[in-house]
């Protein structure tokens, strides 16, 4: 079976990446990881925007199908081999941790994008540094509410195995540094990540990406 993500460096790609890096480790059933660079606008080609008309990442290709939306996907992707509890195996379990992935994707990830594209949301050019700093302000509020979860996580947020729901929360505290928000603010969560990144096919979707844990920059005095 082939298997295709189109994956951009620290986008929620960044999520199924993971999922699929697990599947290969334990299994052996290799997939092909392809970059998409956004900053070039290889997500507005006529090629992606037949795979995807919304130019976001993450597709997936299977075998010539197209498959995106990344609560669909990991999906897809954790019943393929339910025993490395990508997603929870109990039908109770696993509503409650898909709940949670689209409160994510619906919810907080839209909220992001006003901090990080606020010029997709108005072309006032002085409303948009209101709105990225109102949505900044809530992101933190979304990020503390996740942080309260981790101290409930036995190892893991969805129990015995790194879950997507795991590689999400690191996606998120990631994109936090961008919105002027430091790591350091939020300990519980920040070690939690941190300890999640070490896991070896984390790690490895980690240095395929090139990307860094931390994107906070302190402003200059």
């Amino acid at each position: 079976m082939t298997v295709r993500l189109h994956y951009a460096p620290g986008a929620c790609s960044f999520v199924p990446h993971v999922g699929l890096e697990r599947i290969a480790a334990a299994t052996g059933e290799a997939f092909e990881p392809v970059l998409v660079r956004l900053h070039k606008g290889e997500h507005r080609t006529p090629e992606f925007l037949a795979m995807n008309p919304d130019g976001q990442v993450p597709v997936l290709q299977v075998e010539g199908r197209t498959l995106t939306q990344i609560v669909a996907i990991c999906d897809w992707i954790a019943g393929r081999h339910p025993q490395l509890g990508l997603l929870p195996v109990d039908p109770w379990a696993r509503a409650q941790t898909l709940s949670l992935m689209a409160w994510i994707n619906n919810t907080v990830h839209p909220t992001f994008a006003h901090v990080f594209m606020p010029e997709k949301f108005t072309d006032d050019v002085e409303a948009r540094a209101k709105v990225r700093a109102f949505a900044a302000a809530r992101y933190r509020e979304q990020l503390e509410r996740i942080q309260g979860w981790v101290g409930c996580a036995q190892p893991w947020l969805t129990g015995e195995h790194p879950s997507f729901l795991d590689a999400y929360v690191l996606t998120l505290l990631r994109w936090g540094g961008y919105a002027g928000i430091d790591p350091a603010t939020l300990p519980a969560l920040r070690d939690y990540v941190a300890r999640f990144a070490q896991h070896p096919t984390v790690a490895s979707v980690i240095a395929r990406e090139r990307i860094e844990l931390n994107t906070f920059k302190p402003a200059a005095a």
